[in-house]
């Protein structure tokens, strides 16, 4: 059982970097994500680049809160929540309009993906940062995702400012979120 004095200094280097601008790459609730300010357009560009991105794609964006939620998407349909309690795995949910984050973040539609976080070290990042971050696999677009961290390649970690040593020796394989939409009230399911 870790505290959170075992990621402390990670949080703290994490932080540096992410008020500057740059990019981490850090373990979430499922696999280990490439990270930045969601709010930073040049820093998601940072991202693109880095993973040889299609433009069009957007990213998902981690929250700590039902209250973050709900400054970052317009009007969300409350019920969701009642869902995302209940649910057995992180999950995903696309929100039909983003807003106050950068425009390269948010789909060609003006959507955005937003998971709220239950992994201790990444809602304490999140709460510290006091913005949303965004999180896309850890590697080269089109290439398999890393289950665990020693499966990242070397030019993601040489790409990134900050590589967060917590959770690196871990060798249960980690899996996706589940992605929904919610619409009227319903639940679309993307991946389970």
């Amino acid at each position: 059982m870790s505290t959170s004095a075992d990621f402390l200094p990670d949080v703290e280097a994490c932080l540096e970097v992410l008020q500057t601008g740059g990019i981490i790459l850090y373990p979430t609730d499922t696999v280990w994500g490439i990270g930045c300010d969601a709010t930073n357009a040049a820093a998601a560009e940072r991202i693109i680049a880095l993973k040889r991105r299609p433009e069009q794609k957007s990213f998902v964006v981690l929250t700590a809160s039902e209250r973050e939620v709900l400054k970052y998407a317009a009007a969300p349909d409350l019920s969701v929540f009642d869902y995302l309690q209940q649910a057995t795995k992180p999950t995903t949910v696309i929100y039909e309009h983003g807003i106050g984050l950068a425009e390269n973040v948010l789909a060609t539609n003006g959507s955005v993906a937003i998971r709220i976080c239950g992994d201790d070290f990444c809602r304490h990042l999140i709460k510290r940062f006091r913005k949303p971050i965004v999180s896309t696999s850890a590697n080269i677009s089109g290439m398999p995702s890393p289950a665990i961290y020693s499966e990242i390649s070397a030019e993601i970690i040489q790409g990134v400012d900050y590589v967060v040593g917590y959770r690196q020796e871990e060798t249960t394989a980690a899996a996706p979120s589940a992605i929904i939409s919610w619409k009227n009230g319903e639940v679309q399911v993307i991946r389970p």
